[in-house]
């Protein structure tokens, strides 16, 4: 009998040890939560009926597969790149089956190519994961999360992960200049436009905040008018079109004092402001320090400046993507992302506000 408990004792000891680390995993495990449009889609898209899908060849040629992952790139994309930095897996996709099980700890991504922050941009992709439709599968995410680690281990996963949320490039460029006299710009005067925009976007911040986010990299917009689509599209003599550049203009700076308003009323730095236009200005206004031999054409793609069209297998495909800063029509190549993940983790206050994600991740390390 004495050796028989002696056994008990081991096993429920065994158990125990077991179930401490796993506790003591999701404590110290940073989940990561992306939502957004296309720039940081890692694949929802692949699993709707919509056109707005980077699902055939060449996208994805430089990625672990040669072959195409639903990124909207040549390999990875911003949310990759910065789970690479963070030492995490990347995140899988939120339609994707096998995000099941432990893999749910690692978080998730909720993004979908073609949505912006209102509900009518992208209606010519018909059916896309629009913003508030992300943020209900956020709250479905959670409930499954529950079932694992229960409610206190979910609260805390979500608490301490880190978010990044991208949206308004397309509100601009899928909507109100999609085409001439638009229903928006009809409605909207730009400035009145841009003050609506921060308005809504305003109502989604809220929201993640509600779902539990504290730790949130919101991007403003690239410079809009300097893609390949917009320089072949709008632009005179190769140069940024000037229209799509006064958006960006307009909307960033407001984001950046709509984002320090939230904090003030929350009482804590949880949004921090991504200055994606300057990241990307850098190397559009000077390719050849970062090493690309143009930031005006598009490695794939068709027309003036590769800047017309889709990315297909017919498209004009250029040999070695790291030298283009573009690598479609509107999405940067995988080189340019990783200099804009560097910015995020490392830039000064002109590119990060109120701080970068390298003090984030030592800041939140110092308080567990």
């Amino acid at each position: 009998m004495a050796l028989a408990a002696v056994k008990m004792a081991l096993i429920a000891l065994a158990f125990a040890l077991a179930f401490s680390s796993h506790s003591a995993h999701w404590a110290e495990a940073r989940a990561f939560y992306v939502f957004g449009d296309s720039l940081v889609d890692s694949g929802n898209n692949n699993y709707l009926v919509t056109t707005a899908r980077a699902d055939t060849p060449p996208y994805g040629i430089d990625s672990a597969s040669h072959a195409p992952t639903g990124r909207f790139s040549n390999g990875r994309n911003i949310p990759d790149i910065i789970s690479e930095q963070m030492g995490s897996e990347p995140t899988l996709p939120y339609l994707s089956p096998e995000l099941t099980g432990p893999k749910l700890l690692v978080g998730a991504n909720f993004a979908s190519a073609g949505i912006g922050i209102l509900n009518d941009t992208g209606i010519q992709f018909l059916n896309i994961i629009r913003i508030y439709k992300q943020l209900q599968y956020f709250n479905q995410y959670q409930q499954r999360v529950r079932r694992l680690i229960g409610p206190v281990g979910t609260r805390e996963l979500v608490n301490q992960a880190l978010v990044l949320i991208t949206l308004g490039g397309n509100d601009f460029v899928n909507n109100y200049y999609l085409v001439p006299y638009s229903a928006r710009s009809r409605q909207f005067a730009l400035p009145d436009y841009v003050r609506y925009l921060i308005s809504e976007y305003y109502k989604i911040l809220e929201r993640l905040y509600e779902l539990g986010a504290r730790r949130v990299l919101v991007t403003g917009t690239g410079p809009l008018g300097c893609v390949p689509a917009e320089i072949a599209q709008r632009g005179r003599n190769g140069q940024c079109a000037q229209e799509l550049q006064r958006a960006a203009a307009l909307f960033n700076p407001q984001l950046v004092e709509m984002i320090k308003e939230v904090n003030r009323r929350i009482g804590s730095d949880v949004f921090v402001a991504v200055n994606a236009y300057q990241m990307h200005m850098d190397f559009i206004t000077d390719p050849r320090q970062y090493g690309f031999v143009t930031s005006k054409v598009a490695c794939c793609g068709q027309g003036p400046y590769n800047g017309i069209g889709l990315c297909t297998f017919l498209s004009n495909l250029c040999p070695n993507r790291d030298v283009y800063a573009f690598w479609d029509a509107f999405h940067p190549t995988e080189r340019a992302n990783r200099l804009v993940v560097q910015q995020i983790l490392s830039g000064s206050m002109d590119y990060m506000h109120p701080m970068n994600l390298s003090t984030i991740l030592e800041l939140d390390a110092a308080r567990t």
